[in-house]
């Protein structure tokens, strides 16, 4: 009995054609989730500095607290959506993450079978 190299079924064949059509997309929506979380942050910490200099332009000028407060709760709403979003977005983060790694798996598995010698000889 002899051993032949392992063949691939169309089924294979499909899907690792759907791996590597994936693999580029994962990688591209990794990249851009990275950066829009980045942005998220600064948007964040420019809240946060907004919030600080209204609060002392307020004891400063001694504005009336009714007037800045409206913004002040603005702000404040508008930090708190910009943390979901980012919790969202790390969410999304560790998922792509995953899919990458499940993805680079299979590829480097696809890729063993193909370049695996033939164990046994063909006569």
């Amino acid at each position: 009995m002899t051993e032949e190299s392992p063949q691939l079924t169309s089924a294979q064949i499909l899907a690792e054609g759907i791996v590597n059509l994936l693999k580029p997309t994962v990688e591209e929506l990794d990249e851009k989730v990275i950066s829009l979380r980045q942005s998220q942050m600064e948007l964040k910490q420019n809240i946060d500095f907004l919030t600080e200099d209204l609060k002392k332009t307020r004891e400063q000028q001694q504005v009336s607290p009714i007037e800045l407060d409206v913004y002040l709760k603005k702000l404040s709403n508008s930090r708190r959506r910009v943390m979901l979003i980012s919790n969202i977005l790390q969410n999304l983060q560790e998922r792509i993450g995953k899919l990458h790694v499940s993805v680079s798996k299979e590829t480097a598995r696809r890729k063993t079978l193909l370049d695996s010698p033939t164990t046994g000889s063909l006569t």
